[in-house]
């Protein structure tokens, strides 16, 4: 029985030169090539985009978040962020997760152990000089380069690593936007907190 999709696929096939009919055809009806092509809605990478994969921007945050609505509930409870489940892990450079996190203008992953200072060393990030008011234990960034902000009018694009007490034997990898003003905000705040 002829499906819908494999007539649409034999109808365009004859209005190509005969070669590339072929050649198509080849393409689709062998198993192991058919295998090869990208699947129609494939989820996305959760780990580069903690890299800045594409760099950070509200839409590509808000497209990252709709395709983890659709894998799993969100876990509220920790540190006002939506840490969501993936069915399987996920994992590049030799580290590993099987977590997504947003958290206000943040994109990432929760990985596996206390691995800031190795991530640090693998993404070129540099210690960062604040604990953000005592949230995070150890900290590294590097704002991407200014080619790459999305928005440097109104903000900075960072790669960061972060580990944390509230996040014990988990490291936060992400793309974070910190705007202008959250910036001038935190140093000034540190520096009144300052005996």
């Amino acid at each position: 029985m002829m499906t819908s999709a494999t007539a649409a696929f034999r109808a365009m096939t004859r209005a190509l030169p005969g070669g590339l009919a072929a050649l198509a055809a080849v393409v689709i009806a062998h198993p192991a090539l058919a295998a090869t092509q990208e699947p129609e809605h494939a989820a996305p990478d959760f780990f580069d985009a903690a890299l800045c994969k594409p760099p950070y921007t509200f839409a590509s945050a808000q497209a990252l978040y709709e395709a983890a609505e659709k894998v799993a509930k969100p876990d509220m409870s920790k540190l006002g962020a939506a840490i969501y489940d993936l069915p399987g892990p996920i994992g590049k450079d030799g580290f590993a997760s099987n977590q997504v996190v947003f958290a206000n203008s943040t994109v990432g992953v929760l990985v596996q152990g206390a691995v800031a200072t190795e991530l640090a060393a693998r993404y070129q990030l540099a210690p960062e000089t604040s604990n953000l008011l005592g949230a995070s234990s150890k900290g590294y960034a590097r704002a991407l380069p200014k080619d790459q902000q999305s928005m440097p009018d109104m903000g900075v694009v960072s790669i960061i690593a972060r580990e944390s007490p509230g996040l014990p034997g988990k490291t936060l990898l992400a793309c974070e936007f910190a705007s202008n003003e959250d910036i001038q905000a935190l140093k000034r705040f540190e520096a009144e907190s300052k005996p």
